[in-house]
């Protein structure tokens, strides 16, 4: 005979068993719960790989694993990982606590209360669903402020990061139906869903509490693990070398960003470098560019005017450097600020045609016309690559200078926040490491 009691919190088959005709709004929780988890484990992959302070080539695509990672440095996924927005805590480790980590937890606990619901037919209450709409919300709200900061913040679109939106929208509208189907006696019977029992209604604040602690378990102890296994970077710190030749004798060094306060520090910069975008873009959200006053070097890798390069890594970038030597004392940041701003367009009208780029710069900067192309300028962006030569640095931007001690090349992108905190902290005492 079917157990039908008020007591029992599912309906019975025979024997006394539980129905198993499984709801799909659950299954369909637990798909979407585990497809989060995929896509936050190899976007979580990918940073880790990072650790070593080398480049490497990450995953951007809707099936990754099938698709050949990339490396180029230009997918939308990269721009993202490598965005102050991709970690947290970076002043105190080394890259930080990446963000997709946590992601993974909370998606692994999802699909542990999916699972679980699944299997245990014999708890019905209203209780564990809504905790579970409740639970399903926090990944929606996430993807919300990060779906804005990808978009707007850093025009980029990463599909890995796509991929984990999705799936907590999925996961939150299943718990939804779900918890509607609980609430409709016919309807929840019709998927195994006892509706008409309602002993806790409210929900027991005790078995909230418990299962809010499981999930703050699901985070936290995988978040302890990484921190613990985080090796020691410290020790990098100020031993890539230093300048041989820091004065600027020709007066070719560009002021950029915040000036007359803290450490004296050269920038090698090419204003069309995607790479330096980036750096800047750190720099300024991490605050430490407050704590230095930067002079830039302008170094084009563009075959043009830099006879280092064999060919135009960045087209337009002999011109774009021109104008900012062009710009009047304080306005090299605007300038700077435009070609950031426009750099793919730039570079791909130069490819197409080599005068664009001065087209587009006299557009936005008429006031140049007398001195972009001219000779004087071309003479000081010539002075500048030979300063680079004297000093035998490496055909690579951006590179950062502390009172002429470098920032380790690798410590540019993610480690950013860590090392430079630390060499302006050395430099500050004197250069002791």
């Amino acid at each position: 005979m079917p157990l039908t009691g008020a007591g029992n919190r599912f309906i019975g088959g025979a024997k006394g068993h539980p129905d198993m005709r499984f709801s799909p709004y659950i299954i369909l929780f637990i798909v979407a719960a585990a497809a989060g988890l995929f896509f936050a484990g190899f976007s979580t992959h990918d940073f880790v790989e990072h650790l070593d302070r080398q480049v490497h080539s990450i995953h951007c695509s809707f099936i990754p694993g099938l698709d050949n990672p990339d490396a180029s440095g230009a997918s939308g996924c990269h721009v993202t990982m490598m965005s102050p927005y991709s970690s947290v805590f970076r002043g105190t480790l080394w890259g930080g606590l990446p963000v997709s980590l946590p992601a993974m937890s909370v998606f692994a606990f999802l699909l542990f209360r999916g699972v679980d619901l699944l299997v245990n037919r014999g708890s019905q209450e209203r209780g564990p669903r809504i905790f579970l709409v409740a639970a399903a919300a926090l990944p929606v709200l996430t993807s919300l402020v990060f779906g804005y900061l990808s978009l707007v913040e850093l025009d980029a679109a990463c599909k890995l990061c796509i991929g984990i939106y999705s799936s907590s929208l999925v996961c939150f509208i299943a718990a939804l139906l779900e918890l509607r189907a609980a609430s409709q006696p016919g309807l929840g019977s019709e998927f195994g869903i006892l509706g008409e029992d309602r002993a806790s209604e409210n929900g027991d604040l005790r078995d909230y509490g418990l299962s809010f602690g499981q999930g703050v378990g699901f985070v936290a102890i995988p978040a302890l693990v990484y921190v613990i296994a985080m090796p020691d970077y410290a020790g990098y710190t100020g031993t890539c070398g230093a300048l041989a030749k820091p004065e600027d004798p020709y007066n070719m060094m560009v002021a950029l960003g915040p000036q007359g306060a803290g450490a004296e520090a050269i920038e090698v910069f090419d204003p069309l470098c995607p790479a330096c975008k980036g750096f800047e873009t750190r720099l300024e959200s991490s605050g430490l560019e407050d704590q230095m006053s930067r002079r830039a070097v302008m170094f084009p890798l563009d075959n043009t005017c830099n006879w280092m390069v064999s060919s135009a890594v960045h087209p337009g970038a002999c011109t774009v450097s021109e104008a900012v030597l062009c710009a009047e004392p304080g306005k090299a940041d605007a300038v700077v600020d435009w070609a950031f701003e426009n750099q793919t367009a730039i570079r791909e009208a130069a490819k197409a045609d080599p005068a664009a780029a001065g087209a587009m710069v006299l557009a936005r900067f008429p006031e140049m016309k007398s001195c972009l192309g001219g000779a004087a300028v071309k003479s000081k962006l010539n002075k500048s690559l030979r300063w680079a030569v004297a000093n035998q640095l490496a055909v690579l931007t951006p590179q950062l200078y502390v009172n002429g001690v470098k920032l380790c090349d690798e410590d540019t992108d993610l480690g950013m926040e860590y090392a430079l905190s630390r060499l302006l902290e050395n430099q500050a005492k004197g250069g002791s490491q």
